[in-house]
């Protein structure tokens, strides 16, 4: 499989995520399980809880934007992300087997404050807002141009208007052209946020 997009990230360009001691004839380990993640305190807000994994040409499971409050490594494979409440993140999940890849996918999913309400995603704790979904590479590989572009503009993703991310999966899911993000709808969305 030849990646074409710079922003496309694969098993081989995220080391970070990629402990010294995996081999690459490691078998893939059982489905990650956040049991283990971090439990609030009673004075800590709720938290959503993500689950990341790597396994060198098997499973790649990582963050391409957001900030979460902590991670937790639960082992060499699976690592937990916690999100505050509001907080906009965007979930890259690419699965490979030995004749090649065999799922792409990409979710701009915004974390929830109890008693709103949210999706179940398989590896979100409770749940979250689903705001963008990609399912497939060339879909996947449009959304991360459209990040990159977002990025170049100098604007953080997780700040841009959550109606944009919705905005562009219904496009995808249309095949329609996908819109842009300026700096003029971004200085739009955030006055409409200082109005409330």
């Amino acid at each position: 499989m030849t990646i074409s997009s710079g922003s496309l990230r694969t098993p081989a360009t995220i080391p970070a995520v990629v402990p010294s001691d995996v081999s690459s004839n490691t078998s893939m380990p059982r489905q990650p399980h956040l049991s283990a993640a971090p439990r609030k305190s009673a004075g800590d807000r709720p938290l959503t809880r993500v689950s990341l994994a790597y396994v060198e040409h098997r499973v790649n499971l990582y963050l391409r934007f957001g900030e979460p409050l902590r991670e937790l490594r639960l082992d060499r494979w699976r690592r937990c992300a916690s999100f505050a409440p509001g907080a906009v993140f965007c979930r890259v999940r690419w699965e490979s087997n030995d004749y090649g890849t065999t799922r792409w996918q990409l979710m701009v999913l915004q974390a929830c404050a109890p008693g709103e309400s949210m999706q179940r995603i398989a590896g979100v704790r409770p749940g979250a807002q689903l705001l963008l979904r990609a399912e497939g590479e060339t879909a996947v590989q449009a959304v991360l141009r459209r990040i990159d572009a977002i990025e170049a503009l100098a604007i953080d993703p997780t700040q841009a208007a959550p109606a944009y991310w919705r905005t562009l999966g219904n496009r995808l899911a249309a095949r329609q052209p996908l819109p842009a993000y300026g700096t003029e709808r971004h200085a739009a969305w955030l006055r409409g946020e200082d109005l409330r």
